[in-house]
């Protein structure tokens, strides 16, 4: 890898854009056992709404991670479901999982002290 790897044509780049949206990793890790219709999608994922889970799908399907496939019954229904290059984030996004479950407890802790209000020694002015 070269010291250009992060400028701003570089693929290094675009996996990581892909993966900094917050809702594209959940809703591909919710995806990773098979086709879900949009309202199983929100089941599984809790606190995503209609709005933000069709914009996220569409930007999946956009980038060819996610394949949107209609079926003709009536009512009409809509299921999604990883393409073979969605699958090849899964072990990525699985990784991350795990370095935030060793040590989002210390990302916690700094964060937590980052905003405490100062000490402050209650001297008095002189």
């Amino acid at each position: 890898m070269t010291t250009d790897a992060f400028l701003a044509d570089c693929r290094a780049r675009l996996a990581f854009d892909l993966l900094s949206n917050t809702w594209n990793a959940v809703v591909l890790w919710a995806l990773r056992d098979g086709p879900r219709r949009p309202a199983q999608l929100r089941e599984r994922i809790g606190g995503i709404s209609s709005k933000v889970l069709t914009e996220t799908l569409r930007r999946l399907q956009f980038n060819g991670l996610v394949d949107r496939q209609a079926h003709p019954d009536a009512p009409s229904r809509v299921e999604y479901r990883l393409t073979a290059l969605g699958r090849t984030l899964l072990a990525p996004i699985d990784a991350v999982g795990a370095w935030a479950f060793a040590y989002g407890d210390e990302v916690m802790a700094a964060q937590e002290a980052a905003c405490a209000p100062e000490q402050r020694s209650s001297r008095p002015a002189r």
